[in-house]
């Protein structure tokens, strides 16, 4: 079945960086783009970064132009999200997902979400 495991969160000080990695498993990763969400306390998901099937970063929320990109390794059925010059407002827990056709519809998957704080 589909699966998706986050990692890579943590505690970092304000202008610093991460890298959330999501693997996937159980469908044709190639054929599908991915996306990364985070939900801050209080908050509904948000989109913040989608990648395509070619890898293409295209970013969804302003507030992380320029700082955050996406990419993907196709080999390795793995993408990830990397995160510079973070902010205390991008304290939040990280999502990947996928999109995956069945049958005649689709269902939305989403990985089990990784911590992400930043705070001095």
């Amino acid at each position: 079945q589909v699966q998706l495991v986050e990692s890579g969160g943590g505690l970092v000080q304000p202008g610093g960086s991460l890298r959330l990695s999501c693997e996937a498993s159980g469908f044709t990763f190639s054929n599908y783009g991915m996306s990364w969400y985070r939900q801050a306390p209080g908050n509904e998901r948000e989109l913040v970064v989608g990648i395509t099937r070619a890898g293409h970063s295209i970013i969804y929320a302003n507030s992380v132009a320029g700082r955050f990109t996406g990419t993907r390794n196709n080999a390795k059925n793995l993408v990830s999200l990397q995160m510079n010059s973070l902010k205390p407002e991008d304290t939040a827990v990280y999502y990947c997902k996928v999109t995956v056709a069945v049958g005649e519809g689709a269902t939305d998957y989403w990985g089990q979400g990784t911590q992400v704080a930043i705070s001095s």
